[in-house]
């Protein structure tokens, strides 16, 4: 089978980053543990335990409320990053901290604090209920306000002075509709788009995606906002899966198909990928002993 690897794919810098000091730390010191999922894989989380550190995490809670289950030890501030409350309260906690949070995610919430002492109300487009947009707006609850849709614009004061940002994960074509939605709704707004880069140029590659493909695999954790983004980005005109390895491909949906593109989330792992890739290469619907898959090596997850 013919195979488009789409390029570039896979881990961000962010994400190589997080995973290496999370490593390091399990080097170092007893009781560590990551305050929800560093990035946003099972697999990863699923290895960094097999080195000793402890994903503390459960659906519903934010960050603050997960730091009641951590008494001592060593507390990894995770990719999303997370608000000076959190910081504060680890502290207080008497926690040692590692700060893993992503740099464009931290350059994001400057920005907003620069500009709520300029006065400035903000609008942070993202998705409620992830821990990007939570570390952000938990600066300040009353003066930042989430954008989840064009209806949450009209519910702004036109007399306030505003700037829009944004969580940097979004699909950059998402983001650009609202920003110029809001510019004809609000008439003091100050546009900041944050999307990070590793974000933009993925998407942009999947957006111009060959012709001549036939089907589209997008490897990452169903969780994962930016492989969700990727995914819809090339199911607006290619057939697409997602599917977070190897072990969840359909063989039947590749029947009757010539090309295949590959791509994956910034938090995916590059092996899993690769071993997706390395698969559609050698598979030939007319002979069954191509459809056996290699099973995941673990010990391969974290490099």
């Amino acid at each position: 089978m013919l195979v488009k690897a789409i390029v570039p794919r896979g881990y961000c810098k962010g994400v190589v980053r997080a995973i290496n000091i999370a490593k390091k730390a399990s080097q170092q010191y007893q009781n560590v543990y990551i305050l929800g999922m560093i990035v946003h894989n099972q697999y990863i989380v699923k290895a960094l335990e097999d080195l000793g550190i402890q994903t503390i995490d459960a659906k519903g809670k934010t960050r603050l409320e997960l730091l009641d289950e951590i008494d001592k030890g060593t507390v990894i501030i995770t990719a999303h990053g997370a608000s000076d409350q959190v910081f504060k309260k680890a502290k207080e906690k008497n926690l040692n901290i590692i700060d893993a949070s992503c740099l464009d995610v931290i350059k994001t919430h400057d920005l907003i604090k620069d500009k709520l002492n300029q006065g400035y109300e903000i609008l942070y487009i993202g998705k409620n209920g992830h821990p990007e947009a939570e570390g952000a707006i938990s600066i300040d609850k009353e003066k930042i306000h989430l954008i989840t849709c064009k209806e949450d614009i009209h519910k702004m004061d036109k007399q306030k002075h505003y700037i829009i940002t944004n969580q940097t994960t979004m699909s950059l074509y998402d983001v650009y509709d609202l920003c110029e939605y809001a510019k004809g709704i609000l008439p003091h707004l100050e546009i900041a788009k944050e999307i990070c880069t590793a974000t933009q140029i993925r998407q942009e590659a999947i957006h111009n995606i060959d012709n001549d493909v036939d089907i589209v695999f997008i490897v990452g954790d169903p969780h994962s906002h930016n492989t969700q983004k990727l995914a819809s980005i090339a199911g607006q005109n290619k057939e697409v899966h997602m599917i977070e390895s190897l072990q969840d491909l359909n063989i039947n949906c590749l029947k009757g198909k010539k090309k295949a593109a590959v791509s994956s989330g910034a938090s995916t792992p590059t092996y899993l990928t690769n071993q997706v890739i390395e698969f559609l290469k050698q598979f030939d619907e007319t002979n069954k002993e191509t459809f056996i898959k290699p099973t995941i090596e673990k010990s391969k997850i974290l490099d």
